[in-house]
């Protein structure tokens, strides 16, 4: 598609219209397109990898369904690595970064027997501030090379669970860290991201020694991983 709104709507009214598992929507332009905890995403015309993808994970426990992202953000990485010869951090929970800017954001969103992912991934431009993969690959990036790369590796790890687990948690830039995480509600904590759990959430040990566990908010990296 040349405009929409928002991919991840049109794949979503298509869900709920009973359109089967592997539907993918890409676009040149969203009007509407939204990032995590409600955020516009922006973009001009025809410089990113704009996407999104209908899953029905019947065999996968809802409590788990974090792991579609995961393997989604683990399968971009990849697809970066392949088409750009750039291989960017996860940053919790599924922000792609080169150094510290945004490359890549991923917004999924569930229903009752659906799950619509969406990314927005900068290619050829970004907004001020963020990375994309033509500033460091130093040519033109193909955006149908990076969408068929990042559509088959993700194949390859639908239904292999904890080889997701292992690779998220091992290519997480997050763990390690020195964070500071903004909370839903605008409460604020400073601490050291010590692992991810079994539910995908970010376990930090603030500075009193006590470990709070995060399910959702918005993670600054404040210092290098520590020994």
């Amino acid at each position: 598609m040349d405009v929409v709104d928002s991919t991840n709507r049109v794949v979503s009214k298509l869900a709920d219209a009973g359109e089967p598992e592997g539907l993918v929507v890409a676009a040149d332009l969203q009007t509407a397109g939204r990032g995590r905890l409600d955020r516009s995403w922006d973009a001009e015309p025809g410089s990113g990898l704009l996407v999104s993808l209908l899953l029905r994970p019947a065999e996968l426990p809802v409590a788990r369904w974090h792991l579609l992202t995961a393997a989604t953000a683990v399968a971009a990485r990849s697809a970066c690595a392949q088409v750009a010869g750039v291989t960017p951090d996860i940053k919790w929970p599924n922000d792609l970064l080169l150094g510290e800017r945004k490359l890549a954001g991923i917004l999924a969103e569930g229903s009752a027997n659906a799950m619509v992912i969406g990314m927005g991934l900068n290619v050829h431009s970004g907004p001020p501030g963020s990375a994309h993969l033509d500033g460091t690959a130093e040519r033109r990036v193909s955006r149908t090379s990076l969408l068929v790369a990042w559509l088959a590796a993700l194949d390859g790890l639908l239904g292999r669970w904890e080889a997701v687990t292992d690779r998220y948690r091992a290519e997480c830039s997050t763990i390690g860290r020195e964070v500071v995480v903004e909370k839903v509600g605008g409460a604020r904590l400073l601490g050291r991201a010590e692992r991810i759990d079994e539910h995908g959430r970010l376990v930090v040990r603030g500075g009193d020694g006590e470990l709070t566990t995060v399910s959702v908010g918005d993670v600054t990296h404040l210092r290098a991983p520590t020994p």
